[in-house]
């Protein structure tokens, strides 16, 4: 079992920074793909970023592109998003997951922290 534990949320003027920490226990994690999640109210939950095992491939949604990255310290069993540029649309419930496939898909992922709060004022 893996319990993620997410922090780092707040509230935030458009065009400032957050940076999320999302820290493991129970297991390390550097057999696990990890990703961020985000869910706005009244949406589904979309995938943000993944990062692989090591670090080798990541993945970003087109709409965070040249604004978020993702990064892990399997040392610390801790992974990152680094959120820049912020806009009012980022504004979701940012959840940590970790898979050990390739985590493509939302269902892929078994394991999910509790989540922190982003809010983006305009």
């Amino acid at each position: 079992q893996v319990q993620l534990v997410e922090s780092g949320g707040g509230l935030v003027q458009a065009g400032g920074s957050l940076r999320l920490s999302c820290t493991a226990s129970g297991r390390t994690i550097n057999i696990y793909t990890m990703a961020w999640f985000r869910q706005a109210p009244g949406k589904e939950r979309e995938i943000v970023a993944v990062v692989s095992s090591r670090a080798v491939n990541t993945y970003y949604r087109d709409s965070v592109k040249g604004r978020f990255t993702i990064s892990r310290d399997n040392a610390k069993n801790t992974v990152y998003l680094q959120m820049n540029t912020l806009k009012p649309e980022d504004t979701a419930v940012y959840y940590c997951a970790a898979t050990v496939t390739n985590g493509e898909l939302r269902d892929e992922y078994n394991y999910w922290g509790q989540g922190t709060q982003v809010t983006v004022s305009s």
